[in-house]
C-alpha cells in the first residue's frame, strides 16, 4: 500500500511490512488464539486418549488450522491441556482437555507414546521445529508453576525428545535460570531428564549431544555457586541412580584440569621458571584436581617435547634430544616416584619415537640417559622389555635395547650375589 502522506512519494517496500494503526477490535480478529484453542480442544476431546488417533487428528488439522501462527497455543494445549498464562498457570476461564502430557500417567511408557505424537507432528510440519524448541525453553522457565508430577512428566518427555533428536540440547540453557537453580528445581528436573535420555540412548550419545552445543562443561551450573563441586554433583546424581552421569562430569572436569595444567606448564617452561617452582605448582594441581602421577608424567613429557623445534635430520636429532632431555631430567625425576609412573614414561617415549620417524634410532639413547639421571630404574625397564611394551615399532626398539637390558640383568645378578656374600 502506498502512503500519500509526505509529498506523495511512493515508499520503498520494506521487509518488515508496514505497520498500520488498527483499532483494538480489529487487532483481536487478526490474532485470536481462543478460537484456535477451542478447535483443538474439541478435536482432542473427540479423539480421547488414544494417542494414535490424536496424532492423526493433529496431522489432518494442520491443513485447516494456522499452526504456524498458533504454534505456542498448540503446544501449550498438548503439554498442559490449555493455554498457559505467564508463570505457567492455566488461564482460569478456559476450557481445558485431559488429553495432554500433564494429565497423563506418570511413567516412561506413556511419555514415549506422547513423544511419538510430537515427533510425527513436527516431521509432518517441519516449520513447527523452532516453535517447539521455544515452547520447551519457556516451559522449563515455568517449572515452578507446575506440580512435581507435572515436572516429572515433562522431564521424561524432554529426555526422550533429546534422545531422538527432536530437540536440541541447547534448550537446557533454561535450566540455568538463577531462581530454578537456587530452589533446587533444576537439579531435580535434570535427574528425571537424564534418566530418560540415557535410557533411550546411552551416556556416550548424551555426551556427544552436549558437546555439540558446548554444554559438556556446564552441568555443574545446575547447582548454586557454593555447591558447584565435582564432589557435590557426584554425590547428588549417584544417589539419584545416575552414576554414569557423575562419572562423565568427573571425567570432563579432570580433562579440563589436565588441559589447563599442560597449558600452564608450557608457559612456565617457555619463561624458564625454576624447576622447584614448577614442581610445587604441579604438585598442588595434582592434589587439587586428584590427578595421578602417571597422568602428570605423561603431561610433562609431552610439554618438554613440544618446547623445541626438532631437527629433521635423524643423525642430528638424537644429539639434540639428549642435550634437551638432560636439562629437563630433574623435572621428570620429581614425578617418577612410582614404578607405574616410570612405565608410563617409557611407553610415552616409545610412542613418541614411533610417531616421529626421525626419532626411531634415539629411543635407546633416551632411556639410557634417563637411567643415568635416575628418572628410570632397572625394574620398570626390564618389565617394559619383557612384556609391558607397546606393539608400535616393537621389534626395532627391543633390538635397540637388547644389549642394555643384558647389561642391566648382569648388574642386577652381580649386586644380588654381592649382597648374599655380605650376609
Amino acid at each position: 500500500v502506498v502512503s500519500f502522506m509526505n509529498n506523495q512519494k511512493p515508499q520503498k517496500p520494506t521487509l518488515s511490512g508496514q505497520r498500520f494503526k488498527t483499532r483494538k477490535r480489529d487487532e483481536k480478529e487478526r490474532f485470536d488464539p481462543t478460537q484456535f484453542q477451542d478447535c483443538i480442544i474439541q478435536g482432542l476431546t473427540e479423539t480421547g486418549t488414544d494417542l494414535e488417533a490424536v496424532a492423526k487428528f493433529l496431522d489432518a488439522s494442520g491443513a485447516k488450522l494456522d499452526y504456524r501462527r498458533y504454534a505456542e497455543t498448540l503446544f501449550d494445549i498438548l503439554v498442559a491441556g490449555g493455554m498457559l498464562a505467564p508463570g505457567g498457570t492455566l488461564a482460569d476461564d478456559m476450557t481445558r482437555t485431559n488429553v495432554c502430557v500433564f494429565a497423563a500417567q506418570e511413567d516412561l511408557e506413556t511419555m514415549q507414546a506422547f513423544a511419538q505424537v510430537f515427533n510425527k507432528l513436527i516431521r509432518r510440519y517441519k516449520y513447527l521445529e523452532k516453535g517447539f524448541e521455544d515452547e520447551v525453553k519457556k516451559l522449563l522457565l515455568f517449572l515452578k508453576g507446575f506440580t512435581e508430577s507435572e515436572r516429572n512428566k515433562l522431564a521424561m518427555l524432554t529426555g526422550i525428545l533429546l534422545a531422538n533428536g527432536t530437540l536440541n540440547a541447547s534448550i537446557l540453557n533454561s535450566l540455568y535460570n538463577e531462581n530454578l537453580v537456587k530452589e533446587g528445581v533444576s537439579a531435580a528436573f535434570a535427574v528425571k531428564l537424564f534418566k530418560s535420555w540415557i535410557n533411550e540412548k546411552d551416556i556416550n550419545a548424551v555426551a556427544v549431544s552436549l558437546r555439540k552445543v558446548n554444554m559438556d562443561n556446564r552441568l555443574m551450573e545446575l547447582f548454586p555457586a557454593n555447591k558447584q563441586s565435582v564432589e557435590h554433583f557426584s554425590k547428588y546424581f549417584t544417589e539419584a541412580g545416575l552414576k554414569e552421569l557423575s562419572e562423565y562430569v568427573r571425567n570432563q572436569q579432570s580433562i579440563g584440569a589436565r588441559k589447563e595444567l599442560q597449558k600452564e606448564l608450557q608457559e612456565q617452561m617457555s619463561r624458564g621458571d625454576p624447576f622447584k617452582d614448577i614442581i610445587l605448582y604441579v604438585k598442588e594441581e595434582m592434589k587439587k584436581n586428584n590427578i595421578s602421577e602417571q597422568t602428570v608424567v605423561a603431561i610433562i613429557w609431552s610439554s618438554v617435547m613440544s618446547t623445541v623445534e626438532w631437527n629433521k635430520k635423524e643423525e642430528l636429532v638424537a644429539e639434540q634430544a639428549i642435550k634437551h632431555l638432560k636439562q629437563y631430567s630433574p623435572l621428570l625425576a620429581a614425578f617418577t616416584t612410582q614404578g607405574q609412573s616410570e612405565l608410563t614414561l617409557l611407553l610415552k617415549i616409545q610412542e613418541y619415537c614411533y610417531d616421529n620417524i626421525h626419532f626411531m634410532k634415539a629411543f635407546q639413547k633416551i632411556v639410557v640417559l634417563f637411567y643415568k639421571a635416575e628418572v628410570l630404574s632397572e625394574e620398570p625397564i626390564l618389565k617394559w622389555y619383557k612384556d609391558a611394551h607397546l606393539a608400535k615399532g616393537k621389534s626395532v626398539f627391543l633390538e635397540q635395547m637388547k644389549k642394555f637390558v643384558e647389561w642391566l640383568k648382569n648388574a642386577e645378578e652381580e649386586s644380588e650375589s654381592e649382597a648374599e656374600e655380605g650376609d
